[in-house]
């Protein structure tokens, strides 16, 4: 027998970097790095690789950038982890700093502050991933998905024709041509909140036909995939909590909470 099933495991890459600039949060919960923020008792980033680690679907132990062996042990929970030395810069850049040294693809890449991220998710993201069949797929959620379940949360929404859509933090990147896209990314990151920015990278006739025309999220990364050179696709997941990460003290009010009404 054959199919997704079958497949092997995947590694993952959990990214724990600080912000250059420093965290409010971090300071304001008085720990050095978002991946020690307490969950329920527990580091949030051992929440984050228990998800992983449960799902049918991830090899162990999961990769971790961005934390010294100190902090890594504290904020781990005893679970199987292996740290990945940081690179200075964004996401992108430490994503590329750690397949520099020796992380294997496939890679799922998730983040330290997905705390509400469960192996469900990650088990319906890379049977879709697996089965689109591109070089890099992102995760996505759409606004009524969320909305419906946290009416109050805050997210930054694409709008790209069609349903308005919010990152879910999930990436899997399938096969070395996906690295256009990373550095593509390192490139665009400080524009990640002005889409329109990002889309006026690739020339003014490329930008208007994804911002005026708003062919839909299929078609928009279609034309990103010819300019970059690699098949990009998006999973749109059925979570809600999948686009919930704790980037603000509005969202770790609610991520505690939705834990706490859970007991």
């Amino acid at each position: 027998m054959t199919g997704p099933e079958r497949l092997p495991p995947v590694s993952a890459l959990v990214l724990a970097g600080a912000r250059a600039s420093g965290d409010p949060l971090c300071v304001s919960e008085r720990v050095p790095s978002k991946a020690l923020i307490d969950i329920q008792g527990e580091p949030m980033l051992a929440r984050v690789l228990r998800a992983l680690t449960l799902s049918r679907r991830v090899r162990e132990p999961v990769h971790v950038s961005g934390l010294d062996d100190e902090l890594l042990q504290r904020a781990s929970g005893g679970l199987p982890v292996r740290g990945v030395i940081s690179v200075e810069g964004g996401p992108a850049a430490s994503l590329l700093g750690a397949l520099g040294l020796d992380v294997p693809i496939p890679l799922l890449v998730t983040t330290c502050d997905h705390a509400l991220l469960t192996p469900q998710m990650v088990d319906h993201f890379l049977r879709e991933a697996i089965a689109g069949d591109a070089d890099l797929t992102v995760g996505l959620a759409t606004r009524q998905t969320i909305e419906s379940v946290y009416p109050q949360t805050k997210r930054t929404y694409l709008s790209l024709g069609g349903p308005e859509l919010s990152g879910c933090n999930l990436f899997y990147i399938a096969t070395p041509d996906a690295l256009r896209a990373v550095r593509f990314w390192r490139a665009a990151e400080q524009d990640r909140k002005r889409p329109w920015l990002i889309a006026w990278r690739f020339g003014p006739l490329t930008a208007l036909h994804i911002l005026i025309g708003r062919p839909g999220v299929e078609k928009v990364f279609e034309t990103v995939s010819k300019r970059l050179g690699t098949r990009i696709k998006a999973v749109l997941l059925p979570f809600a909590e999948a686009a919930i990460d704790v980037d603000s003290t509005r969202d770790l009010e609610l991520v505690r909470d939705i834990f706490t009404r859970a007991r």
